[in-house]
């Protein structure tokens, strides 16, 4: 007996309470140790309450009954007995065991049952049976747990037919319902896909004798998900399984982790084990669960293939040298010889993902024995690769069973270093590496706008391979592209082309929405880093095939439409027509000549809103006409925020004696408001009657309560070099919230200067605005001037005041 136990049970020392406190904070043990002694104290505890007792036993199930016990689990308790002591002495122990739990403020799920009623309840309570499984003797009559739990087993084996296909659909919905665990910045360490749900689920597989998990890594997946838990515990002092951003850096202090990066790479990495076991597992039921079906029976009465009394051997289709598809599945031939062919590994993986098959998982772990691929790869290698890559979504599930044996990162040492790495940017669903995976295969449905599809689709693979590196990710993936494009057989002209897309692959997504496609400058950056019409091409693709594997919030018709016509453009300078030199705004519509000789004669705003000419998605032109005067941008901005429009484009400009705004809005939800009531609300806001600030304030104070705990990084306000030959171009970067660009609008109009235009970009909670500024004659800030008005609007957005 330990000396925490032999306390649980004496009054000197407080106690169980006591006990439990110094297990849990006074002494070191951790992980496997501490669930299993806490458990241990935990049994003693409860024997004592239960007394001598005959015909009735005290037995743990669930978590419990695995000795799993975390700081804050619930206690999963049986209380069963013969049936021969009457209903009020079962109340009284069951009363003498539950109150002092409850007492001592631990959550119980208890439950008082015959064998038989244990029985009955498992059989229509699929829950309840899989806790039965777990079922371990605390107190009391041991022969009773040792019937029940042998009768347990016993049924599930008889009726794992029926149950492990709802065992299945059961763990299918969970992942629906709370996401790939390996994925979530904010995991559910027990429910979420590839959590400690399916690994318990995994363990009632292989009791049913059906199929059985892959054991390699399974276990220290589950014990580094249960340690996880156990310091989540400890750290909130709460019962959660949640794993939330603002908690992650102590959890990972718990666990002896450099920082909360380290802390998700190594439970993504623990989920991705059970992921892949889960997948491998259920396969495998399906397959065992339709051979026992009548159909192979009928098919050895009729005859058939096979040998001797019509056995019927399983169908073998060749799909490639040395692979072959069986029973569903990709597999290699009898005559394959892994070690004496390097290009194996691929040729399978291409021919399971052109089949839309998986790979069995004996297949890849005898492929994981391949000699290693010759440098440079021979042409085969290198074709199968964009074989693979090109195969579209079934790409990810083949590409994912390479990795779970190591083979990816044997054929392309870099991936190591962003297998698994989270990405904190909400904008983004994936981590690094399988974003990468889900580019190449959104890049396979574009390939055939492209000359070289091949070089499109390793670019889709490499784009962020420098990501958690020091430095500009683009910049160090360049670096690492120059390597790894020669390893794989490119020559010296594709390496440049791959370098390039690695490079630039953010450059015509951040340029069209963040710059002046009207000025020069914007255009000729484009040209001067692609060089040629089919890099432009290429890159082009890419970035829609990487917007599209980032998530919703990256990519819209109208950023497509602005990249479309950044690409036009660029391709027009490319061969070689003329770039115009643009140094005032177009001419005024006589749409624009109206309503602005409309606003002079009211001398007042005047306010038009409609779909815009070319149609561009969800997007509406607004025109404000007004006197000129002080203010009108923060105010109309302002207006627009109360009325939940999100601005994508805005133009100012002055028109003998009005300022005209052509601004392209979006509304948030909804129908968006009337003219009528914008033109209302932006009188009132220009005349002072409207507090815009106060409002807006209020929005964002509730704003910022629903999204309490989370930290954000300052604002930063910068002035891009060479973004104009007519404008100095500021670039806000800042968390969004309403009223931003009312903010914004306000610290500009203080400091004096002329908006030419602004082009707003959000993605997901951040945005990148770029602002087009001019002193009040016209032309550029000076160097000291355009300093002081960055950090006036820096200071502006970092104090947070309407």
């Amino acid at each position: 007996m330990t000396r925490t136990e032999a306390a649980a049970t004496d009054p000197e020392s407080g106690g169980y309470a006591a006990a439990r406190l110094r297990l849990l904070h006074e002494e070191s043990l951790s992980g496997p140790p501490l669930r299993a002694e806490l458990a241990r104290l935990t049994d003693r505890w409860l024997s004592g309450l239960l007394g001598p007792s005959q015909g009735i036993a005290l037995v743990a199930v669930g978590g419990y009954g695995r000795g799993e016990l975390s700081p804050r689990s619930d206690l999963d308790v049986l209380l069963l007995h013969d049936g021969r002591t009457g209903a009020p002495g079962i109340a009284a122990v069951a009363d003498r065991v539950w109150y002092p739990v409850w007492d001592m403020g631990l959550a119980l799920d208890h439950s008082v049952r015959t064998p038989a009623e244990a029985r009955k309840t498992a059989s229509g309570d699929l829950k309840a049976h899989l806790g039965l499984l777990d079922a371990r003797h605390i107190a009391g009559d041991a022969d009773l747990t040792g019937a029940l739990r042998t009768a347990a087993y016993e049924d599930w084996r008889a009726q794992a037919p029926a149950r492990l296909p709802e065992l299945r659909e059961l763990c299918e919905e969970r992942g629906r319902r709370q996401g790939e665990l390996r994925f979530l910045l904010e995991p559910d360490l027990k429910e979420a896909r590839g959590g400690l749900r399916d690994a318990t689920a995994l363990r009632a597989v292989a009791a049913s004798w059906l199929a059985d998990a892959p054991r390699e890594g399974l276990e220290h997946a589950r014990s580094l998900l249960l340690d996880t838990r156990d310091a989540l515990h400890l750290t909130t002092g709460r019962a959660t399984d949640r794993l939330a951003l603002q908690e992650q850096a102590e959890v990972a202090a718990g666990l002896g982790l450099a920082d909360a990066d380290a802390l998700l790479r190594g439970v993504y990495e623990a989920a991705r084990t059970v992921s892949y076991a889960a997948d491998v597992t259920w396969r495998e039921v399906g397959r065992v669960l339709r051979s026992r079906s009548g159909r192979p029976r009928l098919r050895r009465i009729l005859g058939g293939r096979g040998g001797r009394g019509g056995f019927v051997e399983p169908e073998r289709i060749p799909l490639a040298e040395g692979v072959v598809e069986q029973d569903g599945e990709v597999v290699l031939a009898r005559t394959a010889r892994p070690d004496r062919d390097p290009v194996l590994p691929l040729r399978a993986a291409a021919a399971a993902a052109q089949a839309g098959l998986p790979l069995s998982r004996h297949a890849v772990r005898r492929m994981a024995a391949a000699a290693p691929l010759p440098l440079p790869w021979p042409a085969e290698a290198r074709e199968q690769l964009v074989t693979l890559l090109g195969a579209g979504e079934p790409t990810v599930a083949v590409w994912e069973a390479l990795e779970a044996e190591g083979l990816v990162s044997r054929l392309l040492p870099e991936w190591e270093h962003v297998r698994c790495r989270p990405q904190r940017n909400p904008v983004h669903r994936w981590t690094v590496d399988r974003h990468l995976i889900e580019t190449a295969a959104r890049a396979s449905a574009l390939t055939r706008r492209v000359g070289r599809p091949d070089l499109l689709l390793v670019a889709a693979l490499l784009h962020d391979i420098g990501k958690g590196r020091p430095g500009d990710h683009s910049a160090v993936g360049e670096r690492l592209a120059r390597d790894i494009a020669p390893r794989l057989g490119f020559d010296a002209a594709d390496t440049a082309v791959l370098a390039t897309l690695v490079r630039h692959h953010l450059l015509l997504a951040e340029t069209a929405t963040r710059r002046d496609l009207d000025d020069p400058a914007t255009i000729r950056a484009v040209t001067d880093a692609v060089g040629c019409a089919g890099t432009l091409e290429l890159l082009h693709a890419l970035t829609e095939a990487d917007a599209l594997a980032t998530g919703p919030a990256a990519w819209s018709d109208w950023r497509a439409s602005l990249v479309a016509e950044l690409v036009r453009r660029a391709a027009a300078a490319l061969a070689g027509e003329p770039v115009a030199a643009r140094t005032e705004p177009a001419a005024p519509t006589a749409r624009e000549e109206a309503l602005a000789a409309e606003a002079l004669r009211t001398a007042g705003p005047v306010v038009d809103l409609s779909a815009p000419p070319e149609g561009v998605g969800d997007t509406l032109e607004l025109i404000v006409a007004v006197p000129d005067q002080p203010g009108v941008l923060p105010a109309t901005a302002g207006v627009l925020a109360l009325h939940r429009l999100t601005v994508r484009t805005a133009e100012l400009r002055g028109l003998g004696g009005a300022l005209l705004l052509n601004w392209r809005v979006a509304a948030e939800y909804g129908a968006p408001p009337d003219a009528a009531l914008l033109r209302g609300d932006l009188v009132r806001a220009l005349d002072g009657s409207l507090d815009i600030a106060g409002r807006l304030a209020e929005r964002e104070a509730a704003y910022g309560r629903r999204r309490r705990g989370a930290a954000h990084a300052p604002a930063r306000v910068t002035i891009a070099p060479g973004g104009s030959q007519v404008a100095t171009v500021l670039e806000v970067r800042a968390q969004d919230a309403p009223g931003l660009l009312h903010r914004i609008g306000r610290a500009l109009d203080e400091a004096d200067v002329w908006v030419r235009s602004a082009h707003v970009s959000t993605l997901g909670a951040n945005v990148v605005d770029a602002f087009y500024v001019t002193d009040a004659d016209g032309a550029p800030l000076a160097g000291d001037e355009a300093v002081a008005v960055a950090q006036r609007v820096e200071g502006a957005l970092d104090r947070g005041t309407g």
